[in-house]
């Protein structure tokens, strides 16, 4: 998405980049996630990282043609970042000489409070990405449940004289978070789980994917195709813990592209790239002392970029690179 500059800082307007890869699969997930928000349900993305939640957010966003602010958040995040909080005083002093041989002076402290981006969102009727909001803790989103419910807004009582606010009608939130299991993050609760419609973000079909690889790097479908199948094959391995995402697709394409390597077995470049990228070193299983990951991956680029009959290792140099040292070619 590109940002549109606004008068208000804390307040984007999103427009989309011309290098979205607009697929069916993704146009499935935007009208969905439409559908739900003009029903006036708040939308959350849910899935692993690197599968384009926030992307996604963004863009559907950016289809209401509202103005958008944007939350992130950590684990001293409390409900008063949302809302809003005193920032300083207000000293007022009068001074009356209406009589000059009389002198009244008049003096007024008082706190100052500045909204914040949910209570702006709620007053203006703006669209709010809430994005990894399962960092945060349960008491901090406790003020978001009167809001997705009644569309009501509790305020702390001595920003205004009421208590509360009518959120206004064209308020709109979408959520984007990560599995419970990933370290850093917390447990939802369900009363706020149960006010939003959840849709489960995995890893994007095979034609997204080469769209974004070849449209984030310029290469060709074809190249990008490869990496890909590269990647979708690695990942089905199961040997790490968080397989590669769209984004290994991304990186190796990018410096693909950047280094002038050849998508093909062959190319020590493009060889050492796609090692790096997919973490080979970092894969422990070995069998007969080599490295089972290396071995997996040096069958997968030949079967995806190379011959046949192309059974070179990945030879680890000294200083963590790799060369074509001991590729050899049966039959020739």
């Amino acid at each position: 998405m590109t940002i549109v500059s606004h008068e208000d800082p804390s307040v984007l307007m999103l427009k989309q980049k011309a290098d979205f890869v607009q697929t069916a699969w993704v146009q499935n997930l935007t009208e969905r996630a439409l559908c739900y928000l003009q029903a006036g349900y708040p939308v959350h993305f849910s899935g692993p990282a690197g599968t384009g939640k926030t992307t996604l957010a963004m863009h559907v966003a950016a289809q209401l043609n509202r103005p958008v602010v944007m939350i992130h958040v950590d684990d001293e995040f409390c409900s008063s970042d949302l809302v809003g909080d005193h920032l300083g005083y207000r000293s007022t002093r009068v001074v009356d000489n209406f009589i000059h041989s009389v002198v009244k002076t008049e003096e007024n402290v008082s706190k100052t409070w500045v909204d914040h981006r949910l209570t702006t969102a709620c007053k203006f009727g703006l669209t709010m990405i809430y994005d990894e909001f399962n960092r945060s803790r349960a008491e901090a989103n406790n003020v978001l449940l009167s809001i997705l419910e009644e569309r009501l807004l509790d305020l702390p009582a001595n920003r205004v004289s009421e208590g509360y606010m009518n959120v206004h009608p064209t308020f709109s939130a979408i959520f984007t978070s990560n599995p419970e299991e990933y370290a850093g993050v917390h447990k939802t609760q369900d009363a706020l789980l149960d006010r939003m419609i959840t849709i489960n973000v995995g890893d994007y079909d095979r034609e997204t994917e080469i769209g974004i690889a070849a449209a984030k790097s310029g290469l060709s479908l074809d190249d990008a195709g490869r990496i890909v199948d590269i990647v979708r094959d690695f990942r089905e391995l199961g040997v790490h813990q968080h397989p590669p995402t769209v984004r290994a697709c991304i990186m190796i394409a990018k410096v693909t592209a950047l280094r002038g390597a050849r998508v093909d077995v062959d190319d020590p470049d493009f060889r050492e790239t796609c090692r790096d990228v997919l973490r080979i070193d970092t894969i422990k299983i070995t069998r007969d002392g080599r490295s089972v990951g290396a071995d997996r991956l040096n069958e997968i680029l030949a079967r995806n970029c190379g011959t046949s009959d192309w059974t070179a290792p990945l030879v680890c140099n000294g200083n963590g690179t790799t060369n074509g040292a001991g590729a050899h070619y049966h039959g020739n």
